[in-house]
């Protein structure tokens, strides 16, 4: 009897003499935050760790060995070792040294050009950490990994496929850049997915929703807005903006200057350190985030000897985005008019990013569309819920049809440093386009191909993106050869360029690799460190984590003990003592388990000081106050 054939979408394949099914998570690579995801039967899970949070906070910590620590931990690290902590990496995907923003003429963090030098060449900005130079794409492989990781443990399988999202305006370069970064993490992207694309997703758009509807994307890093047309199915994006450089750090810049500009009237000028501008950066994000749900508030500047005190009130807030929010709504105004839409004709308005939740965007996005926003679903992670809705689509089927556009417009240099657009911005993906073009000279038997990226005319407003030459075309006439461009882009807005000339079949391609991409001997190269030492990589990493939460416990008793320590006897301050030596020695050591013992052991003997001090603090509140009091207060 004949035996059917099994199709499954390319590298969904199962094991052979398994029955699982094909398995990829959905990955929201954020600015601040990521999250992973995976699209069940039952439908969409959010894969937490132990305390039932979701999001893992895109900070990276290096050790002097350079091994890595991602996430929560990371973050405690930011103001004790702030040398040795990078965040925000985002921002530098596909981007050089003079296309990064500053703050008050100050980076978080110290940065060279691709080469190594202070200079702005045409590569990728490297990171100077922890005494090592880490490319943007290595980072960001960091996170990738730790989400996998997450996934893996919480799904007891193996993951190696995702789909990951992008912001709808990454160029070219920073597409290659994610990509790129998940490689290195053990990841087979399978498509990668616009984020408002994925929020729409999300809100089950394409489920029987018909009409435009709009996607406001206002995350930590980029910002991005997406009209889309549901119809029957097919999920058509009509026009897509943003800005690659704009976003919650941006709010959180803005009050930190702000609050710096308020100390120099107190103190005057002062030497800031790499420390004190991460400080004021934590600073402005806790008094922007407080300020969303309440009126006003006092923060505290530990800068140097003397502290500042900041008084800050909403009105005061949105005096200072409201430029920011502007940008944004221009944008929206924008891309309507691309899409010659007016805002009454829009369905529906859905939020997405954590930047969201300032009511003044809320307020700003309602007077534009007309209409109240939607956001029931948690902003920081509908883009992840959309992308593992897309990855279970693409290795179990579905019916919804999803088209995307490009956010630029991708052309040639032709005679004069003018720009010739082949593919428009906001065209459907994936697309083919071709072009012809002829030789300038008689005799001409080559021709360069610069491959731009950009809205602008010259070519030197617009982004570089690939040069090759096509060769062996025969001696004419100028003007008589005809040399066809084809530009294609596939379904994750990356591009194949290939020029022919027609009458002797001579042909030239290359899928273009962005000068601020790395090399494909570098990315060898890092996927041969990873493979080869990848369990000592593992090792030195679970080995960091146990220092820093050991370092912190007795960081944490330490100060217990200076207030209360009248509340130990002698003997058990011994033994307390005793036992914070054996769990310094054990962080001297290589063994993490014996680390994690000696902390537990430590803890077990101090818990009866926590209780004491508990008691203590009970009575103090208390103090000189009666029953009666208290009857009177539950009145």
């Amino acid at each position: 009897m004949a035996q059917l054939l099994q199709i499954h979408e390319p590298g969904a394949t199962p094991e052979p003499g398994t029955d699982e099914a094909p398995l990829a998570v959905g990955v929201d690579l954020g600015t601040t935050n990521s999250v992973v995801a995976i699209g069940e039967d039952a439908g969409v899970r959010v894969l937490r760790d132990e305390n039932g949070i979701g999001l893992v906070p895109s900070i990276v910590a290096y050790a002097a060995d350079g091994s890595a620590i991602v996430g929560e931990l990371a973050r405690r690290l930011m103001l004790d070792r702030p040398e040795a902590v990078v965040g925000s990496v985002k921002r530098l995907m596909g981007r050089g040294i003079a296309d990064v923003k500053t703050l008050a003429g100050t980076l978080p963090y110290q940065l060279v050009d691709g080469d190594g030098s202070m200079g702005t060449g045409g590569r990728m900005a490297r990171v100077v950490v922890a005494g090592h130079v880490f490319s943007p794409v290595e980072i960001s492989a960091e996170i990738l990994r730790a989400l996998k990781e997450r996934a893996e443990m919480q799904l007891g399988r193996t993951v190696d496929r995702a789909v990951v999202t992008v912001p709808a305006y990454f160029d070219d370069a920073a597409r290659t850049a994610t990509r790129d970064a998940a490689r290195l993490a053990g990841l087979e992207v399978l498509r990668l997915v616009n984020e408002p694309t994925a929020a729409a997703l999300a809100y089950g758009l394409d489920e029987g929703a018909e009409g435009i509807y709009a996607i406001y994307d206002l995350g930590g890093g980029t910002f991005d807005v997406s009209l889309l047309n549901m119809q029957k199915g097919v999920f058509q994006v009509l026009a897509t903006g943003g800005d690659a450089a704009l976003g919650g750090d941006d709010f959180d810049h803005a009050v930190a200057e702000h609050f710096l500009a308020q100390r120099r009237q107190q103190r005057g000028d002062e030497p800031l350190a790499v420390a004190d501008v991460k400080l004021a950066l934590m600073t402005g994000r806790i008094a922007k985030e407080c300020l969303s749900t309440q009126k006003w508030g006092e923060w505290t500047l530990n800068i140097g000897d003397v502290p500042s005190l900041h008084r800050f009130d909403r009105p005061a807030l949105e005096g200072l985005l409201d430029p920011l929010i502007d940008r944004t709504i221009h944008i929206c105004r924008q891309v309507l008019d691309d899409a010659g839409v007016d805002p009454a004709d829009v369905q529906g308005v859905v939020l997405v990013g954590g930047s969201t939740r300032v009511p003044l965007v809320r307020q700003r996005v309602g007077e534009l569309f007309g209409r109240e926003p939607l956001s029931d679903i948690d902003p920081d992670e509908v883009v992840a819920v959309g992308a593992a809705l897309q990855a279970k689509a693409l290795t179990r089927g579905s019916e919804t049809l999803l088209i995307d556009v490009t956010p630029l417009s991708l052309g040639i240099e032709t005679m004069g440093g003018i720009v010739e657009k082949v593919i428009p911005r906001n065209t459907p993906i994936p697309v083919a386009r071709a072009q012809e073009f002829t030789t300038y000279q008689d005799g001409q038997q080559a021709m360069a191909i610069h491959v731009v990226q950009g809205e602008r005319e010259l070519v030197d407003q617009c982004r570089s993106l690939a040069r090759f030459e096509l060769r062996d075309i025969p001696p004419m006439t100028a003007g008589a050869a005809r040399i066809r461009v084809t530009f294609a882009v596939d379904a994750d807005g990356l591009l194949t360029v290939s020029a022919l000339e027609t009458t002797t079949g001579s042909e030239q391609k290359v899928a273009v690799k962005p000068s601020y991409g790395l090399t494909e001997d570098e990315m060898a190269q890092m996927l041969y460190d990873a493979l080869q030492h990848g369990a000592e990589d593992m090792r030195l990493r679970v080995l960091s984590e146990a220092r820093v939460e050991a370092k912190r416990v007795l960081v944490a008793l330490a100060a217990a003990l200076a207030v209360d320590g009248d509340l130990l006897t002698d003997e058990e301050r011994q033994a307390l003592d005793a036992q914070v030596a054996a769990v310094e020695t054990a962080i001297a050591g290589e063994d993490r388990d014996a680390i994690n013992a000696a902390v537990e052991e430590l803890e077990t003997l101090s818990r009866p000081f926590a209780e004491r001090r508990m008691d203590r603090g009970i009575r103090a509140a208390l103090s000189g106050r009666e029953l009666k009091d208290f009857e009177a207060a539950g009145r």
